[in-house]
């Protein structure tokens, strides 16, 4: 009898010292936020993730006086969870390759981040690589960060909530994200204009977070095809391979994996010199880049082409013309 007392008093205080090290664990991460934001501006359909992608901007930051450290999976489906409610509060089924990957026996690779008092982690998901969005609809969507991992469900920090609005899929099936203007259904077009306002019009949309009014005026098959070995492999392949090189290409571009001067984001610029033949021509800007404690000047020179009477920018080069 005393020994299984004994045994029981045993589990107990390891069943409280679990528990104690939990609420330590939670309280190491009471300071820390996670905010979500849509990447892109678009209309979203239901279905397919690579045609229609529904990214969302992930900022994790540190509000406290101390370092926060967290681990982050290498694939971030076993560090985070979307969720999703219709306006009946009915909770959307994650994917079919969500489950299992989280269901096979495999490694996990991660890194350890440690964030400074003050600073901020971010990074793009693609919520249909989580959820099925089957049916159009209004759905309420919030994200579960696990700080110590999927593992650790106990642990986590709940973003705040955004409304997703998934509208009709349209007639014509398209592959590639229809672009639309901001806050309207209107689709968009390129519009015969002159080169210089073809590159206003494009940084001005790179300012505002709009990708698919900056793509609009960007050939992005000429931009792929500036890295010779993409060339080669571009011009190798077939018609279906070719637009999925395009549209993993986009999606680099909008997580800033390649070509960073392209995508930077200036605070400030002016269009220096506009030069142009019938077909060719080249738009010089000066554009000024902020950071925490100066600025950084540079010169692009995009290089723009004319085709059925719509300038695209095919080519740009980059100057470093100093701080201020």
């Amino acid at each position: 009898m005393k020994r299984i007392t004994i045994c029981i008093i045993s589990i107990l205080m390891l069943f409280a010292q679990t528990m104690h090290a939990q609420e330590l664990s939670a309280d190491e991460y009471s300071n820390a936020k996670v905010e979500i934001k849509f990447y892109d501006r678009t209309m979203y359909y239901p279905g397919n993730g690579e045609s229609n992608p529904v990214y969302v901007h992930i900022t994790i930051s540190n509000g406290s006086t101390d370092d926060l450290r967290f681990k982050l999976a290498d694939d971030r489906m076993f560090s985070l969870d979307f969720n999703a409610y219709t306006i009946k509060n009915n909770l959307l089924q994650n994917t079919d390759s969500l489950i299992k990957k989280r269901t096979t026996n495999q490694t996990v690779y991660f890194r350890e981040i440690s964030l400074g008092p003050g600073e901020e982690y971010s990074f793009i998901e693609n919520i249909k690589d989580y959820l099925i969005i089957a049916e159009p609809s209004i759905y309420y969507l919030e994200m579960q960060f696990y700080p110590e991992m999927i593992k650790n469900k106990n642990i986590a920090i709940r973003s705040n909530r955004l409304v997703l609005e998934i509208t009709p899929s349209p007639a014509a099936a398209a592959s590639n994200t229809i672009a639309v203007k901001e806050k309207t259904a209107e689709i968009l077009k390129p519009q015969e204009i002159s080169p210089d306002k073809v590159v206003e019009q494009t940084i001005t949309a790179r300012q505002k977070t709009l990708w698919d009014q900056y793509f609009l005026y960007i050939d992005v098959e000429e931009m792929l095809q500036r890295d010779a070995a993409q060339k080669r492999i571009y011009r190798s392949v077939s018609a279906n391979e070719r637009a999925r090189m395009l549209d993993a290409y986009k999606s680099s571009l909008m997580q800033n994996h390649i070509d960073n001067d392209i995508v930077a984001i200036p605070e400030r610029f002016e269009i220096e010199k506009t030069t142009y033949s019938h077909t060719e021509g080249s738009v010089s800007v000066i554009e000024w880049f902020k950071y925490k404690t100066y600025r950084e000047k540079k010169r692009y020179i995009y290089y723009v082409r004319q085709t059925d009477g719509i300038w695209k920018i095919y080519d740009y080069n980059v100057d470093n013309l100093g701080t201020e």
